[in-house]
């Protein structure tokens, strides 16, 4: 029978159950015996699920706490120095210290560095190690949880991430080079897949996915060097996990290493498959990628099945595996409990449970059993119903996107002039203070936003509440002194799901929700049709705002790269156009926030680097219409009307021309965690235009003072002039609390006086 498997399974829960406690733990409501047991009661479910589904074998150690890149970091014992007493007094308290920054007992560290994980909208916590760094094996976590699922009579594969994607993805503080560690970090592994062995597993999945970049030949050498020590170790069976893409260049790399298994990702990269079994070495077994790990469509069982049967064929059914192309991470648990969807588009969808019940029908179908024929024929409907639905396809769109021409994306003139007429509008100090939008997010906000969709709470009354709430955001920045204001978002929920809702072509689940990182969920929209926006979505509010007070208010949009990022995108035609279209919508409701007298509106980019392929050779293409799509959305405005941006936890330095020829007036930028090496590419570059890098995270409940903040404007100023530099957090303040939120917003505008006091005010600025 083919074997039908899982690299790895939503682990936040399905109404996110670890969220919850990871956050009352937090608070002290929870002990770490109560937090264990809640972790315990998922995986014990999510097994379940799976063998429920079809799953042949699960995965196990895919659970995390917070994220699998710091379980790593923690179970080879590679710990900064700062949080080392705390971990040794306290492992779980010197966990979370190194997830979300610590202040006590005279220990003041901040959080790791945080950045995306490939092209996802999942982040992960950045390792820090040094030159001569010490590794050895710490706590049990994957002996414990695979003995956890042998104990429900379960055939399990524990799931590490591979030595060499660990190092490729870690920081040296010291600047050493990381792959130098390799031979030191190479002993734990093998001891730990010892132990896992004497355990009872018989396969170990050990994910590279640094496979499918562009690698460079230390990279290659560091793959050949560290799997043939692996091959040497006492051992259970390896199956080395390759997704996010095609191996490319390093097929033969790939295929070469000395594992007794491969898998790939054919929904990314189906045309890998030929190549793959043209070097596959005899008795390896091949595991086969075949319906989407990232996205929530049903997929083409008719095409998955060939490719399957391409490789049985090849290599024989005893070979083959299949599975998702990705951990299921990155979709929601099951989508039967989302009654209140269209069922035509219920019917579209395949969320976690679903993708491995589809995996189960391709397999039983490779073997021959005839139960599988109506499944197919089901799905084979289901994809024609999809295709012909009038739901999906609106005329008026498809004619505005292809009058798309080059004007549509040009500014009246250019920064230099802007800039003179921004000035004159709006009359700004030297160095001006203002924040990235969203304020606290209250258990009041949100349980008054709950009673409003469930009609317990009238309407008149919700206005009333979002006014009371909205004037006293206003005066709260008043009162600190910040120069450009923001109306405090408490109308919305989501800054992606706020736009969807008010435009035709997207859908919202119930309980589609997915981990961003921590305890931080999201629940993707789902574009599933041309995108058209009936009426004005937020002019309302900040028009409002503004009525309040003198200072310029920001109008605050999400922009159409990050829309569609951080959506289910339809998969029906190439994401470029949904963007175009989504792009056109934001662009009406920019002229429709000038008209109604704000000055200042910020167009958030923060999915712009994630976007960008993972291939160099396919970045030029992206970025074309990635930022084509943003200046569509801004372009239409005055030259007085200020233009920002947004973008955190990005590397900058790949696409700094790019992010130029966004031709934003101000971009705010995430600098606080890599204490403002991101300012590196601005430097080399010379960025044009105006920049706010983040002065402190507010991604860590740690409030940094106002001499901190200081210093990491020195350092600021180091790279950029004067009359470039913007003071503002490095992200929004939705999941803050008020108290902090107000302690550190005063020490940021006091380091902002500060700079004024010590620096000349700078010609232009004047």
């Amino acid at each position: 029978m083919t074997t039908v498997t899982c690299l790895g399974f939503p682990r936040i829960g399905a109404k996110r159950e670890l969220k919850r406690a990871l956050e009352a733990h937090w608070r002290g409501e929870v002990s770490a015996e109560e937090l264990a047991a809640t972790a315990a009661r998922l995986r014990r479910r999510h097994w379940a699920l799976l063998k429920e589904a079809g799953a042949d074998t699960v995965p196990c150690n895919d659970f995390s706490l917070y994220d699998p890149m710091l379980d790593t970091a923690f179970g080879f014992d590679a710990i900064p120095a700062a949080a080392r007493p705390l971990a040794d007094a306290d492992p779980l308290a010197g966990y979370f210290a190194l997830a979300r920054g610590v202040q006590r007992d005279g220990i003041d560290r901040p959080a790791l560095e945080m950045t995306k994980w490939f092209d996802t909208n999942y982040h992960y916590l950045v390792p820090e190690l040094q030159a001569g760094q010490a590794f050895g094996l710490r706590g049990d976590k994957p002996l414990a949880e695979f003995a956890e699922a042998r104990a429900q009579g379960l055939d399990a594969r524990p799931v590490l991430i591979g030595p060499v994607s660990f190092l490729l993805l870690s920081k040296t503080v010291d600047g050493s080079d990381r792959l130098a560690l390799l031979d030191r970090l190479l002993p734990a592994y093998a001891e730990l897949l010892g132990r896992l062995k004497a355990a009872g597993a018989g396969w170990v999945q050990i994910d590279e996915p640094c496979l499918v970049l562009d690698l460079d030949a230390a990279a290659q050498a560091a793959y050949r060097h560290a799997y043939a020590v692996l091959a040497g170790a006492d051992r259970p069976r390896l199956l080395l996990a390759t997704y996010f893409g095609g191996l490319g260049d390093n097929l033969a790399l790939a295929t070469g290493l000395p594992v007794e298994g491969l898998h790939l990702d054919l929904v990314r990269a189906p045309e890998q498959l030929d190549g793959v079994l043209a070097t596959l070495p005899p008795e390896r077994v091949l595991s086969l990628g075949l319906v989407d790990g990232r996205n929530i469509w049903r997929a083409d069982l008719d095409a998955a099945l060939a490719l399957a049967r391409r490789a049985r064929d090849r290599i024989g059914a005893e070979r083959v595996w299949l599975a998702p192309s990705c951990s299921l991470l990155h979709v929601p648990v099951d989508v039967a409990s989302e009654n209140g969807l269209n069922p035509s588009l219920r019917s579209w969808l395949a969320f976690a449970r679903q993708k491995i019940e589809e995996l189960r029908v391709i397999a039983d179908a490779l073997d021959g059993s005839e139960a599988a024929d109506a499944a197919l024929a089901a799905a084979r409907a289901t994809l024609t119903a999809r295709r012909l639905s009038p739901l999906v396809h609106r005329a008026e769109v498809a004619a505005r996107v292809a009058g798309i021409d080059a004007a549509l994306s040009r500014r009246r003139s250019d920064y230099a002039t802007r800039r003179v007429e921004q000035a004159r509008r709006l009359g700004l100090p030297p160095f001006p203070t203002t924040t990235i939008g969203s304020f606290p997010q209250t258990g009041e906000v949100r349980e008054a936003r709950a009673r409003n969709k469930a009609g317990t709470l009238p309407d008149r009354d919700y206005e009333a509440f979002l006014e009371a709430q909205t004037e006293q955001c206003v005066r709260i920045q008043e009162a600190i002194g910040l120069d450009v204001l923001v109306h405090g978002e408490f109308e919305r929920n989501d800054m992606v799901e706020y736009f969807g809702e008010q435009l035709d072509g997207f859908a919202f689940t119930r309980n589609g929700w997915v981990q961003s990182y921590g305890s931080r969920c999201v629940k993707p929209p789902i574009i599933y049709g041309d995108v058209r926006r009936p009426q004005p979505m937020t002019v309302r509010w900040s028009a409002y705002a503004q009525s309040l007070t003198t200072r310029p208010m920001k109008g605050m949009l999400t922009g159409p790269v990050t829309v569609l990022q951080w959506s289910f995108v339809r998969d029906d035609q190439p994401r470029a156009q949904t963007c175009r279209q989504i792009a056109l919508a934001l662009r009406e409701e920019v002229l429709d926030l000038e008209a109604a007298g704000i000055g200042v509106i910020q167009i958030d980019e923060p999915a712009l680097r994630e976007g960008l392929p993972l291939r160099r050779a396919e970045w030029d293409a992206y970025l074309a219409w990635a930022v084509e799509a943003f200046r569509i959305s801004a372009a239409g405005v005055a030259d007085a009307t200020q233009i920002h941006t947004h973008m955190c936890y990005s590397e900058f330095n790949d696409i700094i021309d790019a992010v130029a020829a966004m031709d934003a007036d101000v971009i705010s930028i995430e600098t606080s965690r890599s204490r403002m090496e991101l300012l590196d590419a601005f430097a080399r570059f010379r960025y044009p235009n105006e920049i706010g890098p983040g002065v402190y995270d507010i991604h860590s409940p740690r409030v940094p003072s106002e001499a901190q903040m200081l210093d990491l404007l020195h350092k600021a100023l180091a790279v950029l002039r004067p009359e470039q530099l913007w003071v503002n957090p490095d992200c929004g303040l939705k999941t803050r609390g008020w108290t902090e939120t107000r302690t550190a917003l005063e020490a940021m505008v006091a380091a902002a006086r500060a700079l004024r006091a010590g620096l000349p005010v700078p010609a232009a600025v004047a």
